[in-house]
């Protein structure tokens, strides 16, 4: 009942007070990778940085402080995480103590996860078959689905970063997310142009193009978990953000108040659906405070 009862007051709080009270936490708790995408630099460190559990624990704390209670766990690949004689779950199991409501975490599904204490797990998924291989490596969408399929996990779901390389695979994508026992849903996001990967934004006649057709398939009934209204305001790029609704800890243990795309100046080529769907939840859009809770509270 907890989540039930603190949403009502931090809605108040955020759109009648206008305070600027995070409801959710991103927090990079390592860049080690077994991969190297072709959208992503991380790999590219001699020496990857790996936050202790100590270190972890502060940035749980600090954002709980802030407000937050609902976190998402990220790397690199936070499944490789480890310190001493504790693993990931020892994270998750940290996160609720404290007072989280739900924990998610987020996996490239390259090597076994089953036994994952989070509360949704989110793989991330390019493409299907040769798609996703063209950005992640030969062989890993075979791996993806083999590792989804040992989960178990009552609550994953897939997201797919539409870019220049795969986004003639978003039919196949969508539909293989519909037809798979073992996915609940499908996330889109476009590629947010940072630095080294501006190759890969898409021109904004294809952005539409995939954007019109996610919207499409959303009000066909597919598992898309974007909501058509924060979708449009994706096609139009020049709504009001609210991205403060979201804080980020970096690996570095940088402490940020938005996406680090803002830091970047990447704001108006912004590819994070998620600031669609923030900006619509602030609007009452009554599809978008659905989904939110369908993600975030129901299960």
């Amino acid at each position: 009942m907890k989540p039930f009862l603190y949403l009502p007051l931090w809605f108040f709080k955020a759109r009648l007070l206008g305070k600027k009270i995070p409801l959710q936490s991103v927090i990079f708790i390592s860049d080690k990778c077994n991969l190297k995408c072709k959208h992503c630099t991380i790999y590219a460190k001699g020496t990857p940085t790996v936050k202790t559990f100590a270190e972890i624990e502060s940035d749980l704390e600090y954002c709980h402080r802030q407000g937050s209670r609902f976190v998402d766990l990220e790397g690199g690949e936070p499944t490789l995480w480890r310190d001493g004689s504790h693993d990931l779950n020892s994270i998750i199991h940290l996160a609720k103590k404290i007072g989280f409501y739900s924990v998610t975490v987020t996996t490239n599904a390259a090597r076994p996860f089953a036994g994952l204490a989070a509360d949704s797990i989110w793989v991330s998924m390019d493409g299907v078959g040769a798609a996703h291989d063209a950005i992640r490596g030969e062989g890993m969408f075979e791996r993806l689905v083999r590792n989804i399929e040992g989960c178990g996990h009552p609550r994953l779901s897939v997201n797919m970063v539409v870019n220049a390389l795969n986004h003639a695979s978003v039919d196949e994508a969508i539909e293989f997310a519909k037809n798979h026992p073992n996915i609940e849903s499908i996330a889109i996001n476009l590629h947010t142009p940072f630095p080294g990967t501006e190759a890969l934004e898409l021109d904004e006649a294809t952005r539409r193009q995939v954007l019109d057709k996610v919207i499409a398939y959303k009000k066909k009934g597919y598992p898309v978990m974007n909501s058509v209204a924060g979708l449009k305001l994706m096609q139009k790029r020049d709504f009001k953000k609210y991205c403060w609704m979201a804080n980020f800890v970096m690996v570095d243990g940088q402490r940020l108040a938005e996406c680090q795309g803002k830091e970047a100046g990447l704001c108006e080529r912004c590819g994070f659906c998620m600031a669609g769907e923030m900006a619509s939840v602030m609007e009452m859009k009554l599809e978008t405070l659905a989904a939110g809770l369908k993600l975030r509270v129901t299960g």
